[in-house]
């Protein structure tokens, strides 16, 4: 089975990750954000959510 990601074969520590910009919680690379990774903000879709509640 090949990946289509070579460097990750496994080790989550070589995926990449950014802060939530809601919570700021750090929040790494999914697959189903292989497209989109420069456009997600939000870890959740609470934190979407609560984005004009919060500060």
């Amino acid at each position: 089975m090949t990946s289509s990601t070579p460097a990750y074969r496994g080790n989550k520590a070589a995926l990449p990750s950014k802060p939530c910009v809601a919570c700021g919680r750090p929040m790494s690379w999914r697959r189903r954000w292989a497209r989109t990774w420069d456009e997600v903000k939000f870890c959740s879709d609470a934190c979407r959510r609560a984005k004009g509640a919060r500060g």
